[in-house]
């Protein structure tokens, strides 16, 4: 019989390609999402598929699998500021009710549960680049806080039930990611520059752009998470993403060069509350323990998204 696993907030950016990932590899795939910021036009190419089934569920609620269940990956979650600024109670919900409620399941299954963390978890860092010892500078009454110690909380949540009660548990720390899927509203820096080149508007680049930021591809992330769940027993948080660091400023240079095109400048606007100034994995933990290193370089996951974010431009009715 194939393994059975439970992906929350399936319908999301990373979780839509969870969910083909292990489909693709034979496991039977139990899609969870609410589409609170999730679309089913991100999984629709799975409906009707055998071993996929996907239920439309808050997570924050009692969860109800029926049958043997292998894994869970807790990915519910808004992850974009402009999301959970929007909502910032259902945010914190999230990532308390539902990780308590993920974990409940995981026991009583006798299943391994992965959950989504961040690297938010470090706030606006004081060491460069964050190792996963670095316990953090996070403003918890700020208005980032709602999502920094929501997943802080999922942490400790995660490892009370793994000392308490034996569940088995992977913690993966996930830097800025990118690639097909996000939503063009999304809010990240990434969608938001490829959008406003491809409509010809202004680049808005906050402060004077010297913030740094480490982008990595969806695929190579994917990758990693598929490895922290199968290939160790590692209880204890991962960093995932991609080491190489570049400006704000010299990304949005970047994202122009490759829309050569665009009639877009760029502007600059007031640095927002709590922003992070460094951002930068380290992943020497990743490594040794999964054998992981990103493989897809920033100008080729950039050609990758921007073609599709063409596309969906394109399908957009003026």
């Amino acid at each position: 019989m194939p393994k059975r696993i439970l992906i929350t907030g399936a319908a999301g950016f990373l979780g839509s390609h969870l969910c083909d990932r292990f489909w693709e590899e034979g496991f039977e795939v139990i899609g969870l999402d609410n589409f609170s910021t999730g679309s089913p036009d991100n999984i629709a190419h799975l409906f009707g598929r055998p071993r996929f089934t996907f239920l439309q569920y808050d997570v924050t609620n009692f969860i109800h699998v029926p049958g043997p269940l292998d894994y869970i990956l807790h990915f519910a979650s808004p992850a974009s500021p402009a999301d959970y600024l929007r909502i910032p109670i259902q945010t914190l919900k999230v990532g308390a009710l539902g990780t308590h409620k993920c974990l409940g399941l995981a026991r009583a299954k006798g299943a391994t549960i992965l959950l989504a963390s961040t690297s938010e978890v470090y706030g606006d860092p004081l060491v460069h680049p964050q190792p996963e010892s670095y316990w953090g500078n996070v403003n918890p009454i700020g208005l980032r806080g709602v999502y920094d110690e929501a997943k802080r909380f999922m942490e400790a949540m995660a490892m009370a039930y793994h000392r308490t009660h034996g569940v088995s548990i992977r913690i993966a720390r996930i830097f800025n990611t990118y690639g097909p899927r996000m939503r063009l509203d999304d809010g990240r820096v990434l969608p938001n520059f490829i959008g406003q080149a491809l409509r010809n508007e202004p680049l808005t680049v906050y402060g004077d752009g010297s913030q740094t930021r480490s982008f990595c591809y969806v695929d190579d992330l994917v990758e990693g998470i598929f490895r922290l769940l199968l290939h160790t027993d590692y209880p204890y948080p991962v960093n995932l993403g991609n080491p190489e660091e570049v400006s704000i400023l010299q990304f949005a240079r970047e994202v122009l060069e490759l829309i050569p095109t665009s009639r877009s400048t760029i502007e600059f606007r007031p640095l927002p509350e709590d922003d992070p100034k460094v951002r930068r994995p380290d992943i020497r933990l990743a490594h040794k323990l999964l054998g992981w290193y990103p493989q897809v370089s920033r100008r080729e996951g950039l050609q990758r998204s921007i073609a599709y974010f063409k596309e969906k431009l394109s399908s957009v009715p003026s």
